[in-house]
C-alpha cells in the first residue's frame, strides 16, 4: 500500500525514551495488556505500514496519545486500564457519508434486488422527503446514524449536503451537519435539482453563485457528482473551481457508474479524494498514482447495487493511496459499518486484511488531509477502537460479528 500522505506528516512515537515519552504525567491513563496494537506508523513495531506492536500499551493524557510501546515498558501513571489481551486499532475515519436526509428508499432497494438497475435519479426521492423535514428531524437523524457508527468504531466522519438542492435547504443541511462534525462538504451538485430539470446550466449557475455563497460558511469541502445523469466534466470543473475560490477544497464523486472525466479532474484540481473509482482506465490509475488525490473506495455501494466491484488491488499495486469508507446514504449504501466494508474489501476487492484496516483508518485520514487521526502515535488524537479479538484481522475473518468492545474518542471512553 502507498502510505504517501498518510505517513509523511505523521508524528513519530517509539517505545524508547523520547521527549514526548519523558513528559508523561502520572495523571495520564495507560491502556495496557493490548495483544496487538495498530499504530499506522511504520517506524514502530514490526516495521510494516501498520506499525504493529505486540503486547502493547498506549498512554493517554487529555485528548492526546503521549506514549505507545511494549506494555512492560509503559511509564507509570495513576490510571491503568487492562485491555484484557484484546487488539486496539485507531478509530475508523469515515471520509464519505451522506447523513443529512429524511425518508426511506426501501421500495427502491427491493426493486433493485429484484432486477432493476441503480440510477442516480433515485436521489430525487430523498430530496423531496428532506425538503419536507424539520431541522429537528434532520438533526436527530444525523445524531442517530453517527451514534450507530460510533458503536462500530468510527471516531471521525465526513458528511455532505446534497438532498436539499435549493439555497435554503442546502445551507440548512450544512448548518445541521456542522453541529455534529468539522468535516462538512457542500454537495449542491449531487444531481440537477428537479426544479431545473429543463435548464441544467441555470442550476450550475445557482450552485456556483447564490447557493455557494450561502453554504460556504458552514463547509470545509466542495464536491460534485461527475457522472452521466448528474454533471459532466465541464460543469464539474466550474463547480469545483468556484468552490475553491471560496476557500473550499475539492473532492469528487468520480467514475462510479461509467468511465468518465471525474478522476482526471480530481487529480488536476488537487482534490483530496476521488470517491468510488470503480471504472478506471490505465491513465486514471497513473494519474492517481502520480498525484496526492486519494482513491476512496465505497464497497457498500457495490454491495447494495450489485454493481462491479472496484479493483483495489490494481490501485494498490500502482502505488495509489486508498481509503475505505461507508458512503452511508439512504439510496445506494445504507450502512454505517466500517467493519462491514473492511470485510467486503478483503473478500471482493482484492485487499489484504492489513491493507483494508490501514485504508479505513490512515487512508481515511489522508482523504481528509488530516494527520492527527487515523494513527496511534505520540501527538495523535486519542481515538482508539478496542476489538473483542486478539488481532485486527478478525474484522475480515469474522464478518458481521460485533467485535467492537470499547471506543475512546479524544481520550474519553465513549462506548
Amino acid at each position: 500500500m502507498n502510505t504517501g500522505p498518510a505517513a509523511t506528516n505523521s508524528p513519530v512515537a517509539t517505545s524508547a525514551p523520547t521527549s514526548a515519552n519523558s513528559a508523561v504525567a502520572t495523571a495520564a491513563t495507560a491502556i495496557v495488556n493490548i495483544a496487538s496494537l495498530v499504530t499506522n506508523d511504520p517506524s514502530l513495531g514490526d516495521g510494516t505500514p501498520l506499525g504493529l506492536i505486540q503486547d502493547a500499551a498506549v498512554v493517554i493524557d487529555g485528548d492526546r496519545v503521549v506514549w505507545v510501546g511494549e506494555s512492560s515498558k509503559a511509564p507509570a501513571t495513576d490510571n491503568r486500564v487492562d485491555a484484557g489481551g484484546r487488539a486496539v486499532i485507531p478509530g475508523f475515519v469515515d471520509s464519505h457519508s451522506h447523513l443529512v436526509f429524511a425518508g426511506d428508499r426501501t421500495a427502491e432497494f427491493n426493486a433493485r434486488m429484484s432486477g432493476q438497475p441503480y440510477k442516480a435519479g433515485g436521489i430525487r426521492t430523498t430530496v423531496a422527503a428532506t425538503r419536507a423535514a424539520t431541522d429537528a428531524e434532520l438533526s436527530a437523524n444525523v445524531a442517530r446514524y453517527l451514534h450507530e457508527a460510533l458503536r462500530q468504531g468510527t471516531t471521525t466522519f465526513e458528511t455532505k449536503s446534497g438532498y436539499g438542492l435549493t439555497v435554503e435547504d442546502e445551507a440548512r443541511a450544512l448548518r445541521i451537519a456542522a453541529e455534529h462534525t468539522d468535516e462538512v462538504t457542500y454537495l449542491g451538485a449531487h444531481i440537477v435539482s428537479p426544479d431545473y430539470a429543463d435548464d441544467p446550466a441555470a442550476y450550475v449557475e445557482l450552485v456556483t453563485g447564490e447557493m455557494l455563497d450561502a453554504c460556504a460558511p458552514y463547509a470545509r469541502w466542495v464536491d460534485v457528482f461527475c457522472e452521466k445523469g448528474a454533471f459532466d466534466g465541464d460543469q464539474a470543473r466550474a463547480i469545483l473551481t468556484a468552490g475553491r475560490a471560496k476557500g473550499l477544497h475539492p473532492r469528487v464523486h468520480a467514475n462510479q457508474l461509467t468511465h468518465g472525466p471525474g478522476v482526471q479532474l480530481a487529480v488536476e484540481l488537487d482534490a483530496a479524494s476521488a470517491d468510488h473509482c470503480t471504472h478506471l482506465t490505465d491513465a486514471d490509475v497513473d494519474a492517481l498514482a502520480s498525484g496526492s488525490t486519494v482513491a476512496t473506495l465505497l464497497p457498500g455501494a457495490e454491495f447494495s447495487t450489485r454493481a462491479q466491484w472496484p479493483n483495489a488491488r490494481r490501485l494498490l499495486d500502482a502505488g495509489v493511496t486508498v481509503a475505505l469508507s461507508t458512503d452511508c446514504n439512504p439510496g445506494s449504501s445504507f450502512t454505517s459499518s466500517v467493519p462491514f466494508c473492511i470485510a467486503l474489501a478483503v473478500r471482493d476487492m482484492g485487499m489484504t486484511p492489513d491493507e483494508a484496516v490501514w485504508s479505513a483508518t490512515a487512508g481515511g485520514a489522508a482523504a481528509l488531509r488530516r494527520t492527527d487521526v487515523g494513527r496511534l502515535t505520540a501527538g495523535s488524537r486519542a481515538d482508539l477502537t478496542v476489538l473483542d479479538a486478539p488481532s485486527h484481522v478478525h474484522l475480515a475473518y469474522r464478518p458481521g460479528v460485533p467485535l467492537v468492545s470499547e471506543v475512546w474518542r479524544a481520550g474519553v471512553r465513549v462506548v
